[in-house]
């Protein structure tokens, strides 16, 4: 089995990866569980694009093993695409769920549910023990609720209603929401990369 270290600290993403990567051979190890440093590399970049490389590239300059990083975030139409990269910090304090839901349903309140568009992507980079770097981009469109439904999944997952379906992310059973998730798709895109080269 491959190991591939994930440069991440949010358990949710591990558990996800995991997830998907497990019937493709790899063994996901968190950067702790690795035994990297601890500090975090700051996501100062524009796009997803730039802060998923920036991760993947500050773990891979320590250890020369295969890394993955992913940067993820919602993006929301009314809004011009925010939060964007700044989704795990849209309420001004890092990963707080419950403050950034509140601050997406007051800016979108009063918009009526044919302008609450919006779509979850994740930008996942891929780098080799040679250097060599895959990137990979996966999105799901949706909409976003009036208010929060479902107590699974994390972050907007409350909020967001995939396009064709009836609940929530927060609503599906984990293997379910993995089948459509942007995660999964991007995923889904880097084997595809991975099978190319």
């Amino acid at each position: 089995m491959k190991r591939i270290i994930v440069a991440s600290r949010n358990a949710h993403k591990i558990e996800e990866i995991e997830k998907i990567t497990r019937k493709y051979g790899f063994q996901v190890v968190s950067r702790d569980d690795a035994g990297l440093p601890k500090e975090e590399v700051e996501e100062d970049g524009k796009t997803f694009e730039e802060n998923s490389y920036k991760k993947a590239k500050a773990i891979w300059d320590i250890c020369h093993e295969m890394v993955i990083a992913d940067d993820s975030g919602l993006m929301v139409d009314a809004l011009g695409g925010a939060p964007g990269v700044y989704s795990a910090r849209f309420a001004g304090e890092d990963g707080n769920y419950q403050r950034n839901n509140d601050l997406l349903l007051a800016l979108l309140d009063g918009f009526s549910e044919e302008n609450r568009g919006a779509k979850f992507v994740t930008v996942i980079t891929l780098i080799d023990p040679e250097g060599n770097t895959i990137v990979a981009r996966g999105e799901c469109l949706g909409s976003i609720l009036g208010e929060p439904r479902g107590e699974g999944g994390f972050g907007y997952d409350p909020l967001f209603l995939p396009e064709g379906y009836e609940v929530s992310f927060a609503e599906m059973a984990s293997e379910e929401k993995n089948a459509i998730s942007h995660r999964a798709r991007a995923l889904e895109e880097l084997e595809k990369r991975l099978k190319e080269l």
